[in-house]
């Protein structure tokens, strides 16, 4: 039985997450997309602390939408942190961001991003970059185990 892909989004702006959780209905309405409002709750998911310690109602996620510019820890510090950690370190993770300064691309290509989108300030804009991430990361990419059950290194 094929496993449901999960897509975890960190978004402090609550308008940002609905939109993108708008674009996701109408481009992939069967994924689960996950949203917290900040870096320490993508932090605690991630390792599964507190209410997130049901791994089957809190899967690993598949990708990360990561935004940079958050309270309580960026997107930058919680990028750095899952590169840091052998079980998350391949997570693709996606940088999903209103800022279009090249230092903050540099920084989060630097920290192990795999991708950097500006969010789009119109809609129908933003619907097509979902789509076409959906259809890069979900449909043209293997995406690589997750956590526990990831080997360290590849089978011979």
């Amino acid at each position: 039985m094929a496993r449901t892909v999960t897509i975890l989004l960190v978004e402090d702006d609550p308008n940002d997450a609905l939109l993108v959780r708008m674009a996701f209905q109408r481009t992939r309405s069967g994924i689960p997309l996950i949203i917290l409002p900040n870096g320490l709750e993508a932090i605690n998911y991630l390792q599964g602390e507190g209410v997130y310690a049901d791994r089957a109602k809190y899967p690993i996620p598949d990708i990360i939408l990561l935004d940079l510019k958050m309270p309580l820890m960026s997107g930058f510090d919680v990028l750095r942190w899952i590169r840091e950690r052998p079980g998350l370190k391949r997570l693709p993770v996606i940088v999903l961001t209103s800022s279009v300064q090249d230092a903050d691309a540099r920084t989060a290509y630097d920290a192990g991003a795999n991708s950097y989108l500006v969010k789009p300030t119109d809609f129908n804009e933003l619907v097509e970059s979902i789509k076409n991430l959906g259809d890069f990361w979900l449909d043209g990419s293997k995406l690589p185990q997750t956590g526990q059950n990831a080997p360290e290194h590849p089978e011979p």
